[in-house]
Protein backbone atom coordinates (compact mmCIF):
# COMPACT_ATOMS: atom_id res chain seq x y z
CA UNK A 1 0.00 0.00 0.00
CA UNK A 2 3.05 2.30 0.73
CA UNK A 3 4.64 1.88 -2.44
CA UNK A 4 0.77 3.19 -4.65
CA UNK A 5 0.48 5.41 -2.00
CA UNK A 6 4.12 6.63 -2.82
CA UNK A 7 3.82 6.40 -6.65
CA UNK A 8 0.28 8.16 -6.66
CA UNK A 9 2.04 10.94 -5.25
CA UNK A 10 4.76 11.15 -6.97
CA UNK A 11 3.16 10.63 -10.75
CA UNK A 12 0.46 13.41 -9.19
CA UNK A 13 2.76 16.17 -8.62
CA UNK A 14 5.10 15.27 -11.40
CA UNK A 15 1.57 15.40 -14.19
CA UNK A 16 -0.46 18.12 -12.23
CA UNK A 17 1.74 20.07 -10.04
CA UNK A 18 1.81 20.54 -6.19
CA UNK A 19 -1.80 21.95 -5.85
CA UNK A 20 -5.09 21.94 -8.77
CA UNK A 21 -5.94 25.73 -9.59
CA UNK A 22 -8.83 27.11 -8.15
CA UNK A 23 -10.39 27.07 -12.17
CA UNK A 24 -8.99 23.23 -12.31
CA UNK A 25 -10.36 21.95 -9.21
CA UNK A 26 -13.77 23.26 -10.44
CA UNK A 27 -13.70 21.95 -13.56
CA UNK A 28 -12.57 18.86 -12.18
CA UNK A 29 -15.69 18.93 -9.91
CA UNK A 30 -18.25 19.98 -12.66
CA UNK A 31 -17.33 17.04 -14.89
CA UNK A 32 -17.33 14.73 -11.67
CA UNK A 33 -21.55 15.37 -11.32
CA UNK A 34 -21.95 13.62 -14.55
CA UNK A 35 -19.61 11.26 -15.24
CA UNK A 36 -21.59 8.14 -14.40
CA UNK A 37 -24.53 9.50 -16.21
CA UNK A 38 -21.86 10.15 -19.56
CA UNK A 39 -20.54 6.63 -19.38
CA UNK A 40 -24.07 5.44 -19.15
CA UNK A 41 -24.52 6.65 -22.74
CA UNK A 42 -21.32 5.98 -23.98
CA UNK A 43 -21.16 2.51 -23.23
CA UNK A 44 -25.10 1.75 -23.95
CA UNK A 45 -23.94 4.07 -27.72
CA UNK A 46 -20.87 1.94 -28.04
CA UNK A 47 -22.35 -1.50 -27.26
CA UNK A 48 -24.93 -0.89 -29.47
CA UNK A 49 -22.18 0.54 -32.68
CA UNK A 50 -20.34 -2.67 -31.68
CA UNK A 51 -23.60 -5.35 -32.39
CA UNK A 52 -24.51 -3.00 -35.42
CA UNK A 53 -20.86 -3.33 -37.03
CA UNK A 54 -20.62 -7.10 -36.54
CA UNK A 55 -24.03 -7.37 -38.48
CA UNK A 56 -22.27 -4.73 -41.00
CA UNK A 57 -21.98 -6.89 -44.93
CA UNK A 58 -18.37 -4.25 -45.15
CA UNK A 59 -17.07 -4.99 -42.17
CA UNK A 60 -14.31 -7.80 -41.62
CA UNK A 61 -14.49 -8.07 -37.59
CA UNK A 62 -15.06 -5.97 -34.66
CA UNK A 63 -13.20 -5.68 -31.32
CA UNK A 64 -15.16 -4.72 -28.01
CA UNK A 65 -14.72 -6.09 -24.89
CA UNK A 66 -18.80 -5.71 -24.89
CA UNK A 67 -19.40 -8.64 -27.03
CA UNK A 68 -19.81 -11.86 -26.33
CA UNK A 69 -17.02 -13.49 -28.24
CA UNK A 70 -14.25 -11.13 -27.32
CA UNK A 71 -12.05 -12.92 -25.24
CA UNK A 72 -12.23 -10.32 -22.36
CA UNK A 73 -16.13 -10.39 -22.04
CA UNK A 74 -16.59 -12.48 -19.13
CA UNK A 75 -14.07 -9.98 -17.03
CA UNK A 76 -16.00 -6.96 -18.29
CA UNK A 77 -19.32 -8.28 -16.91
CA UNK A 78 -17.78 -9.30 -13.73
CA UNK A 79 -15.61 -6.34 -13.18
CA UNK A 80 -17.75 -3.43 -14.66
CA UNK A 81 -21.45 -5.05 -14.93
CA UNK A 82 -21.33 -5.67 -18.44
CA UNK A 83 -20.39 -1.74 -19.37
CA UNK A 84 -17.17 -2.16 -21.41
CA UNK A 85 -15.99 1.06 -22.95
CA UNK A 86 -16.36 3.80 -25.34
CA UNK A 87 -13.53 2.82 -27.62
CA UNK A 88 -13.97 -0.26 -30.47
CA UNK A 89 -12.36 -1.03 -33.36
CA UNK A 90 -13.08 -2.97 -36.80
CA UNK A 91 -11.44 -3.49 -39.79
CA UNK A 92 -13.08 -2.81 -43.37
CA UNK A 93 -13.42 -5.90 -45.64
CA UNK A 94 -11.70 -5.69 -48.76
CA UNK A 95 -7.87 -5.29 -49.97
CA UNK A 96 -7.63 -1.76 -50.56
CA UNK A 97 -6.72 -1.21 -46.51
CA UNK A 98 -5.50 2.47 -46.18
CA UNK A 99 -7.64 3.89 -49.11
CA UNK A 100 -10.57 2.28 -47.63
CA UNK A 101 -10.27 3.73 -44.51
CA UNK A 102 -9.31 6.68 -45.86
CA UNK A 103 -12.87 7.62 -47.75
CA UNK A 104 -14.61 5.93 -44.67
CA UNK A 105 -13.27 8.86 -42.55
CA UNK A 106 -13.72 11.42 -45.36
CA UNK A 107 -17.18 9.99 -45.51
CA UNK A 108 -17.82 10.78 -41.66
CA UNK A 109 -20.32 14.06 -40.64
CA UNK A 110 -20.92 13.50 -37.52
CA UNK A 111 -17.42 11.79 -35.99
CA UNK A 112 -14.78 14.15 -35.72
CA UNK A 113 -11.62 12.55 -37.22
CA UNK A 114 -9.31 13.03 -34.41
CA UNK A 115 -6.44 10.17 -32.29
CA UNK A 116 -7.38 11.15 -28.70
CA UNK A 117 -9.93 9.17 -26.94
CA UNK A 118 -12.32 9.56 -24.07
CA UNK A 119 -14.48 12.66 -25.04
CA UNK A 120 -18.18 13.55 -24.94
CA UNK A 121 -18.14 14.13 -28.58
CA UNK A 122 -17.74 10.65 -30.76
CA UNK A 123 -14.09 10.54 -32.82
CA UNK A 124 -13.05 8.31 -35.40
CA UNK A 125 -9.23 7.41 -35.99
CA UNK A 126 -7.49 5.32 -39.40
CA UNK A 127 -4.39 4.01 -36.97
CA UNK A 128 -1.68 2.46 -39.55
CA UNK A 129 -1.97 6.18 -41.33
CA UNK A 130 -1.67 8.32 -37.94
CA UNK A 131 -1.02 6.83 -34.65
CA UNK A 132 0.71 3.42 -36.23
CA UNK A 133 2.28 4.80 -39.19
CA UNK A 134 5.97 5.17 -38.59
CA UNK A 135 5.17 0.57 -38.46
CA UNK A 136 6.52 -1.31 -41.31
CA UNK A 137 4.11 -4.56 -42.12
CA UNK A 138 4.86 -6.57 -39.79
CA UNK A 139 5.07 -4.59 -36.79
CA UNK A 140 1.77 -3.44 -37.85
CA UNK A 141 0.75 -7.15 -37.73
CA UNK A 142 2.74 -7.59 -34.14
CA UNK A 143 0.42 -4.61 -33.00
CA UNK A 144 -2.88 -5.99 -34.13
CA UNK A 145 -3.59 -2.98 -36.85
CA UNK A 146 -4.51 -3.26 -40.02
CA UNK A 147 -4.54 -1.80 -42.64
CA UNK A 148 -8.39 -1.58 -43.09
CA UNK A 149 -8.83 -0.75 -38.85
CA UNK A 150 -10.99 2.13 -37.77
CA UNK A 151 -11.03 3.16 -33.89
CA UNK A 152 -13.99 4.65 -32.84
CA UNK A 153 -14.48 6.62 -29.32
CA UNK A 154 -17.98 6.68 -29.29
CA UNK A 155 -19.62 9.85 -27.80
CA UNK A 156 -23.14 10.69 -25.95
CA UNK A 157 -24.38 11.71 -28.94
CA UNK A 158 -27.93 10.35 -29.91
CA UNK A 159 -27.85 6.66 -31.43
CA UNK A 160 -29.33 6.93 -33.94
CA UNK A 161 -27.17 10.21 -35.64
CA UNK A 162 -24.22 8.10 -34.46
CA UNK A 163 -25.39 4.85 -36.65
CA UNK A 164 -27.02 7.18 -39.50
CA UNK A 165 -23.33 8.48 -39.73
CA UNK A 166 -21.58 5.16 -40.00
CA UNK A 167 -23.96 3.66 -42.08
CA UNK A 168 -23.62 6.62 -44.90
CA UNK A 169 -19.92 6.03 -44.45
CA UNK A 170 -19.60 2.69 -44.93
CA UNK A 171 -21.86 2.60 -47.86
CA UNK A 172 -18.88 5.23 -49.54
CA UNK A 173 -16.41 2.22 -48.65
Amino acid sequence: MAAFLLRARREGLRDFGACLSPMNAFQILQGIETLALRMDRICDNTQKIAETLQQHQKVEWVRYAGLKDHPDHAIVQKQSGGRASGILSFSLKGSEGRAAGARFLDALQLFTRLVNIGDAKSLATHPASTTHRQLDADELAKAGVTEGMVRLSVGIEHIDDLLADLNQALEQV
